[in-house]
């Protein structure tokens, strides 16, 4: 009677991991392809994320006094490593010209963008408040924030050798408030310029 459990035992045994067997012969050999993919690009996210984040601790040191003055914001948000700048640091009212006393700020940044994440794309976005354009050369609120965002663009480029691959400009006029237009401390925060340094890196166009 023993001996007759005992098979009972190993029969279902046997079975079970000829089973086992069968599913792994069975498997997709793109699956293991897909796993290696998503590896490498978690491994890509995660050292995008570091780098970022190296970025960030030095922009937090070479803009201290301005970020301390809330003139500028430094944070890492999903879509990458926000620099936010209040307009009134880099422009006068109405107007799409860099300041000078600005210049020595932008080359902070610059060094940064070139030293720090040289091979991140950085879009640059302006923005503006809900007021109507008065008294300007600008038809509207569009394309005030476009030209903003293209000085800063240019500065960067023309003055700072920031490769022009990894540059975009675009305004969204007043469209992308960050806070009440209501207010004139909440107008003031929606009148700004941001420097998006991005987790992706550029694809380098070859020369003709």
């Amino acid at each position: 009677m023993l001996g007759r459990f005992k098979y009972l035992v190993i029969i279902p045994l046997l079975f079970g991991l000829s089973g086992c067997s069968v599913i792994l012969q069975k498997s997709n050999p793109n699956d293991l392809d897909k796993i290696d993919n998503l590896s490498s690009k978690l491994e890509q996210e995660r050292k995008a994320r570091e780098e970022l984040l190296r970025a960030k601790n030095e922009l937090e040191e070479q803009l201290k006094r301005e970020v301390e003055e809330k003139q500028i914001k430094i944070e890492m948000l999903n879509k990458g490593l926000v620099i936010t700048f209040v307009d009134e640091i880099l422009f006068d009212s109405g107007k799409a010209i860099i300041k000078k006393n600005a210049y020595t700020i932008l080359d902070r940044v610059a060094d940064v963008l070139n030293n720090q994440v040289r091979d991140r794309n950085i879009a640059i976005e302006g923005h503006t408040d809900n007021q109507p354009i008065v008294k300007s050369q600008w038809k509207s609120n569009w394309e005030l924030s476009t030209a903003r965002a293209t000085s800063v663009l240019h500065y960067l480029t023309d003055n700072k050798n920031v490769d022009p691959q990894r540059l975009s400009a675009v305004g969204y006029g007043e469209y992308r408030p960050v806070d009440s237009n209501d207010t004139t401390a909440g107008r003031q925060q929606n009148r700004r310029v941001e420097i998006t340094v991005l987790p992706e890196t550029i694809i380098k166009q070859k020369k003709k």
